[in-house]
């Protein structure tokens, strides 16, 4: 029995630094304005053909990195992490979950909803 709680008590203190150290990743990442998407399917080239990757839509303020619900016009609907805006082309870049990049018109767009922010655990 002992041996049993001496293994639980070593699994929760590392499960807690664990935690502590990914938290402290994040903030560091926030600290250098690096935005970690981790997904083998974005290419650099859809980095690069982003220009806007902090930005106002219909009054909301919108960050690469965020995890947005896009509704078209269309009634098809999206969930994915946002890359970023090209502003020439008045579009947004999304990458699913089901590993796809989708560029998507502001014309185009019915409704969006942010399902969760990026670095939500530091904001302000």
């Amino acid at each position: 029995m002992e041996f049993f709680i001496t293994i639980l008590v070593m699994l929760l203190i590392t499960s807690i630094l664990g935690y502590i150290f990914v938290v402290l990743k994040e903030k560091f990442y926030l600290k250098n304005n690096i935005i970690l998407i981790d997904n083998k399917y974005v290419t650099q080239e859809d980095l690069d053909v982003t220009d806007l990757k902090e930005f106002f839509l219909d009054g909301t303020r919108l960050k690469a990195g965020d995890e947005i619900k896009v509704v078209t016009k269309d009634k098809e609907s999206f969930i994915g992490i946002l890359i970023g805006a090209v502003k020439k082309e008045n579009s947004i870049l999304l990458v699913t979950y089901k590993n796809r990049v989708l560029k998507f018109r502001i014309d185009n767009i019915m409704q969006f909803k942010i399902v969760s922010k990026y670095g939500k655990f530091f904001a302000k």
